[in-house]
């Protein structure tokens, strides 16, 4: 006996009818008969009772579809009971910054999902004063950051990415590799506003200006209009990671930036008091830092 076929009893049960059973079933009515004639050779007794409009159970017909609802139902709530017992997922949100490389977030979720199978983890793209103040708040469980944590916070730094500039096509600095801090002389250079990568902001500026550097910055929050901002402002050079002038001036000439070279930093921070599953997630994205 399979279960199919206690549903076509079902069927022909609630139909009183072999026809409009097989209408409501998608079956052709000859299929149904024989399914209903097989099914009624391995009980061995007779389920159906032909009449002038349709048909009409036994007996056996009637206690066998009692049971055949009782089956369905069973099997039906399967699903539901293997569901209910797998070990119920906690929720992480993840707080992701402009510029981070995508196949290093890539391998954050691999990881995050081999080693700690019970976080359902939720990424949201914030920026990094944006993400330490919710984490402040307690409104974001992880954040990887281009700020540096306050000591309120547990962290740890993750990647280093030197900045570097793109170039706008056709100018001086294009066919320059690398690109020094000292070529930027009276340049116009767009660069992220304060608040987006505050540390990394004053040691560009403070190293521009001890060394007598005299770039016409251009400090302007941005993240996806980079190309509209340095036109609006007449930039030929934009300070960025490689990661991010890849996406957002593909056809502007990426040069690394020396004497000196200053890195964009990441780190990956949370509260102290937590969740356990939280760190559990912090510990995984720390362990695919490169090197």
């Amino acid at each position: 006996m399979e279960l199919r076929q206690l549903r076509y009893l079902v069927a022909v049960y609630a139909e009183g009818s072999i026809s409009r059973a097989a209408a409501h079933l998608l079956l052709s009515q000859p299929a149904l008969t024989r399914q209903i004639r097989a099914l009624e050779r391995e009980m061995g007794v007779v389920l159906f009772e032909r009449t002038s409009t349709g048909v009409r159970p036994t007996a056996s017909g009637t206690a066998l579809h009692t049971h055949a609802v009782q089956i369905l139902r069973l099997a039906d709530q399967s699903r539901e009971v293997a569901r209910s017992a797998a070990p119920v997922r906690e929720r992480v949100d993840v707080g992701l910054p402009p510029g981070v490389p995508q196949h290093w977030l890539r391998s954050v979720l691999a990881q995050i999902r081999a080693s700690v199978p019970a976080a359902g983890v939720t990424f949201l793209d914030a920026a990094s004063s944006d993400q330490l103040r919710m984490l402040a708040e307690g409104t974001l469980d992880v954040g990887i950051v281009h700020q540096n944590p306050p000591d309120t916070l547990r962290h740890v730094p993750v990647l280093a990415e030197p900045f570097g500039v793109a170039i706008r096509p056709g100018h001086r600095l294009a066919g320059t590799e690398p690109c020094r801090l000292a070529d930027l002389d009276d340049v116009v250079v767009l660069a992220h506003g304060r608040d987006q990568v505050p540390a990394e902001h004053d040691r560009m500026v403070l190293a521009a200006h001890e060394s007598g550097v005299r770039p016409q910055w251009r400090f302007v929050r941005f993240s996806e209009n980079a190309l509209l901002c340095a036109e609006a402002v007449d930039a030929d050079a934009v300070l960025l990671s490689h990661t991010t002038a890849a996406r957002l001036l593909p056809d502007w000439p990426w040069r690394r930036l020396v004497e000196p070279q200053v890195d964009l930093r990441t780190w990956v921070a949370h509260p102290v008091l937590t969740r356990s599953v939280v760190r559990a997630v912090a510990g995984a994205i720390v362990a695919t830092a490169p090197g």
